[in-house]
């Protein structure tokens, strides 16, 4: 794990931190496995991994990666370091999207059960 999050993992923790975004608890630095996320936002099984240049010429180790946490039943999500840096916005509503999608932090009941 490290100890400083970059500018761009930063500008985004900003945002998701301390149940800010959609009331969703988002945790940075997260072991899932043999890795470690940026952000996870467990009940929503929603990881969001953001790649810098060290990521570039590495796109096949993260495709495993990707395949790996989807095999665990998570959704990941990656953004460039320049795309948080120049459309937080954008970044955001992608985000939003992912967890509008994805599964409900509260199921439905069984049929017969819940409220009558």
């Amino acid at each position: 794990m490290r100890l400083e999050m970059t500018q761009p993992e930063r500008e985004l923790w900003t945002a998701l931190r301390a149940h800010r975004f959609s009331g969703v608890k988002f945790s940075r630095q997260v072991p899932i496995g043999p890795f470690i996320l940026d952000f996870v936002a467990r009940l929503r099984k929603l990881a969001i991994e953001v790649d810098g240049d060290t990521h570039a010429g590495n796109e096949a180790r993260d495709e495993r990666r990707t395949a790996w946490l989807e095999e665990q039943g998570y959704d990941v999500i990656r953004f460039s370091n320049a795309d948080v840096m120049h459309n937080l916005e954008g970044v955001l509503l992608a985000i939003k999207e992912a967890l509008d999608a994805g599964p409900s932090p509260k199921p439905s009941p069984r049929r017969g059960e819940g409220f009558r």
